[in-house]
């Protein structure tokens, strides 16, 4: 281990409760810069495309890797509700993951450093995120409360100090910004140079754009509704699959009673994708998100939806009914959630506590 940080080696926070979930059409060379960090921890890589090529793994890794073939055959007749030849494949390691934790990032992102040289330790300041609350009823001008050198400020409430469980942690990203293709192609030459030093709680009623190359989330609060849709190769829309999980996961968050922080840790993207690509994938999202976002905005969930996964099968319903006007795409999307739903909890069976005894069962139909 010549060469690496021992201290970060050594820095593995909760390592037996986090799996790290990566979507890939390549060798993943990029995890030897990584291996400081993440070697410690369990990998899943979800490998998209063709099936026959094979994948590099730097050694000393511990891993499973699923391609189409695995998919089809786990999952059987369910498969379809995975996408194909899109970064929206990788829910299907949230699906087969049985950690508390998830972390998801993609194959052309590096270790960055903050302002003062020091290597940033993604995994670390995701879980500081996660195992500390989140305060979505009242903005704390201090930002994250529960960061080390902060606390809440004057005027807030004793009453809402206490904050909610997180769900999702959102990082961000150094040098090429998160772009859609219309502002790719007018700052072609812009970089994201700034470092904001900063967490803070998304306000309850707010959505927010969810960008999945560095993205961490409670699996066991709200992995069903963590589904990147169904996008990519055979479907009229690409490159808003995090976005869709995105929108619909806070809207869960929210209904639900839980958190979602964005802010650091940042990692560095190194890739900048052909907007010309990326233009003929997004042309649909660019015209649809102008009802998307109004539908998830206006949209509330029942009373009787008091987990991820009821709240996602309402949610279906909702899309099929709301959205389907504006392209019969989302009917097929709408059937998609529900299939997504029944293979989830097909891997992962739902548990209820007996009144008797208290103890968890699994739940029957």
């Amino acid at each position: 281990m010549a060469g690496y940080n021992l201290e970060a080696i050594e820095a593995a926070p909760l390592k037996d409760d986090v799996d790290i979930v990566i979507p890939t059409i390549r060798s993943l060379d990029f995890l030897e810069q990584w291996r400081p960090f993440l070697h410690h921890y369990h990998l899943i890589i979800v490998q998209d495309g063709d099936p026959s090529i094979k994948i590099k793994v730097p050694e000393g890794y511990d891993y499973e890797l699923y391609n189409r073939n695995d998919i089809n055959k786990i999952l059987g007749r369910r498969a379809n509700c995975i996408s194909y030849k899109d970064g929206g494949c990788r829910c299907f390691g949230f699906m087969v993951s049985k950690k508390k934790y998830i972390y998801t990032i993609d194959d052309d992102c590096f270790v960055a450093k903050d302002p003062s040289g020091k290597e940033i330790n993604v995994i670390a300041q995701h879980i500081k995120n996660l195992e500390t609350p989140s305060t979505p009823h009242y903005f704390n001008t201090l930002y994250d409360p529960f960061r080390e050198g902060t606390d809440f400020v004057r005027g807030y409430p004793f009453s809402l100090r206490e904050g909610v469980q997180t769900a999702i942690s959102h990082g961000l990203w150094l040098n090429i910004p998160d772009y859609d293709a219309p502002t790719q192609l007018v700052k072609p030459r812009e970089r994201n140079t700034r470092y904001v030093d900063a967490v803070m709680t998304i306000p309850k009623g707010v959505l927010y754009p969810m960008c999945g190359m560095n993205l961490a989330f409670n699996r066991e609060l709200v992995g069903p509704a963590m589904y990147f849709g169904l996008m990519g190769e055979g479907q009229p829309i690409s490159r808003y699959d995090d976005m869709w999980a995105g929108w619909a996961a806070k809207v869960v968050c929210d209904h639900l009673g839980f958190g979602v922080k964005t802010g650091l840790p940042y990692l560095w993207h190194s890739k900048a994708s052909n907007p010309f690509v990326n233009l003929r994938k997004e042309h649909k999202g660019l015209h649809w998100q102008e009802d998307m976002v109004p539908f998830f905005q206006n949209l509330r969930l029942s009373k009787e939806s008091d987990t991820a996964a009821k709240c996602y099968m309402e949610l279906s319903k909702m899309t099929k009914e709301k959205l389907t006007k504006v392209d019969p795409y989302f009917e097929k999307l709408a059937d998609a959630m529900v299939t997504w739903i029944e293979a989830w909890e097909e891997l992962n069976p739902p548990v209820k506590k007996t009144q008797s005894d208290g103890e968890d069962v699994k739940a029957k139909g």
